[in-house]
């Protein structure tokens, strides 16, 4: 492979940001190196091609840096558009849509998501479940709306919004483990249910997704990270 046409991509396993990216790259079935980063120490690499987030994912493709996720997304269905499903949908009205419910998904359950990571605090945790499942409802409406019947937002395949939400999969597992709450409940969001079955069977989202229990172990030790970098600046 010519250095042109090499792709690499910085992550942290845990994040489900990456993972969406893994997930696009899966599906084109583009070949890339995976490079871990930590996040409490972060690689010169990923200082030097996100200079301005400093944060992961990272796709570098030959010598050029692509940040921000859902960038990323949108440009691998681009570069590798003749390869795997598309998935931004044709129509520029679909696609608007597409767009739409993506950037829900950011606004409305990665807030929550992280502060389900980060904090201990009952009423935060209070606080950011009830805003989780109120914006799961709505994202079952859109779902049928969008989904016209078939198994995914796109339809027949997988497309952004899919990618979007289906990211944070593992990360609403992991919470049930931790709290105790059904995120996606068949009585309340049952096609949301039928969609995240759906969803994890497809080949480029299982290689993707990391297992909920694992993340229950990271949430831990991000925790206890977090705790020291925070005793080390107050000691400073």
């Amino acid at each position: 492979m010519a250095k042109q046409d090499e792709v690499k991509l910085i992550g942290v396993w845990a994040s489900a940001y990456v993972t969406r990216a893994m997930i696009a790259l899966n599906l084109k079935g583009v070949e890339y190196e995976y490079l871990a980063d930590d996040l409490f120490n972060k690689s010169e690499l990923l200082l030097k091609s996100n200079p301005v987030y400093k944060t992961v994912p990272v796709l570098i493709h030959g010598d050029k840096p692509v940040c921000e996720s859902l960038i990323i997304v949108e440009y691998i269905d681009q570069v590798w558009a003749s390869s795997g499903p598309s998935i931004l949908p044709a129509d520029p009205y679909d696609r608007a849509i597409a767009r739409f419910w993506a950037a829900y998904v950011d606004s409305k359950i990665a807030p929550h998501n992280r502060v389900l990571v980060r904090s201990n605090e009952e009423e935060s945790i209070a606080e950011a479940k009830e805003q989780l499942l109120a914006a799961l409802l709505q994202l079952e409406e859109a779902f049928v709306k969008c989904s016209k019947g078939k198994s995914f937002f796109g339809g027949d395949t997988i497309n952004l919004v899919d990618i979007t939400l289906g990211s944070f999969l593992s990360w609403l597992q992991a919470f049930e483990i931790i709290t105790g709450t059904n995120f996606l409940d068949e009585t309340k969001t049952p096609r949301l249910v039928e969609w995240a079955e759906c969803f994890r069977s497809v080949d480029a989202a299982k290689e993707a997704l990391p297992e909920p229990e694992k993340l229950v172990e990271f949430r831990k030790f991000a925790q206890a990270a977090r705790r020291v970098t925070v005793a080390d600046a107050a000691a400073k």
